[in-house]
């Protein structure tokens, strides 16, 4: 007997991703039900080779859903999780409404598997910032080798992070440049296209953007409160894939080849570093795989200890919608979670 699965937020990026990868990986789904807003009622979305009919999230029944994976945005999850988690459905929510309660587990399962205990306090999983997902992949296996004290690190991040609405902004604006057309920013402060823009999200009071004091909050909780991190989050003319350049400094020794042999062997990581044209991975190159890749990979002698690295990922999968899966794999794997429907 299978589980019966929810996807809530089914008709944008990440909810389309997320019904891909269930069916990629083989998630044992007997159902899977595409949820969004009355508006999408009836909107067709796709599983494997099935095509699936979007419900409306507003009044559906969970009580014999086992998991919702929940990709609404913020707003609708702090409105409907607690409610769906009454109702005995675990929620694992993609958006930032529950990444820093206390009571709801932030998970990266190559990270912090073990944290996925804590559930049961909420009936709540949260998923990650796109951004932070990649980079803890990548330094949880050389914080355990070498314990990171302080981490700076550049983001390049694509325009699918900000969802449909930045993509087609990038694509009209590239489109407008090539036929003179006259060149107007909706979505962003500034023109996109052929531009970095030095802002993602809102600015706080200490001159940092919320999506930099999201690393910093995310990274402490998922992998060691001592990490003093640095963030300059950059949105980049990238159609899909986050870039990062990470410097670490460490409070024991660690050597370049070293970090490269841990890397190489840590789950979710894929070292591609050559020095030589070409021997490293793009944004580009890292959609649609599922992996953290890793290249760049050097010795920096202005402090002791330290390493610099280059990270790439797929922001839609990895950052999103392969985690979230990845996390209600981990329920199933350990145990935690059983079909309703055969617990009956």
């Amino acid at each position: 007997m299978g589980f019966k699965i929810a996807v809530a937020g089914a008709t944008g990026n990440v909810g389309r991703e997320m019904l891909n990868i269930l069916e990629e990986r083989g998630f044992p789904a007997d159902e899977v039900v595409p949820l969004a807003s009355r508006r999408s009622v009836g909107t067709e979305v796709s599983y494997g080779d099935k095509t699936l009919k979007v419900k409306a999230l507003d009044g559906y029944d969970f009580s014999d859903t086992d998991i919702c994976l929940m990709s609404a945005g913020g707003s609708i999850s702090k409105e409907y999780s607690p409610r769906i988690g009454q109702q005995g459905c675990v929620v694992i929510d993609n958006s930032s409404a529950w990444r820093y309660d206390q009571d709801v587990p932030l998970i990266v399962p190559e990270v912090n598997p073990d944290a996925v205990e804590g559930f049961r306090k909420k009936n709540i999983i949260a998923n990650p910032n796109c951004s932070t997902t990649q980079l803890v992949v990548a330094m949880k296996p050389l914080h355990d080798k070498a314990t990171i004290k302080r981490v700076v690190v550049a983001t390049y991040q694509s325009v699918s992070g900000s969802g449909k609405e930045g993509m087609d902004e990038l694509f009209e604006q590239t489109r407008a440049v090539y036929v003179a057309d006259p060149i107007e920013a909706k979505k962003y402060t500034k023109r996109i296209a052929f531009n970095c823009i030095p802002h993602i999200d809102v600015f706080m009071e200490d001159g940092t953007t919320k999506e930099e004091w999201k690393m910093v909050v995310e990274t402490k909780k998922m992998l060691d409160p001592k990490i003093k991190l640095s963030a300059t989050c950059v949105r980049v003319p990238v159609f899909i894939g986050h870039g990062e350049a990470v410097n670490l400094e460490f409070e024991n020794p660690i050597t370049a080849d070293e970090a490269r042999d841990i890397l190489r062997d840590a789950p979710g990581c894929q070292v591609i570093d050559k020095h030589e044209d070409g021997g490293y991975v793009t944004p580009h190159e890292s959609a649609g795989e599922d992996a953290t890749y890793i290249s760049r990979i050097r010795e920096d002698s202005t402090v002791d200890n330290g390493l610099s690295l280059w990270v790439v990922s797929d922001n839609l999968r990895k950052g999103a919608a392969l985690n979230t899966i990845q996390i209600a794999e981990l329920l199933v794997a350990r145990g935690l979670i059983q079909p309703k429907k055969q617990a009956a």
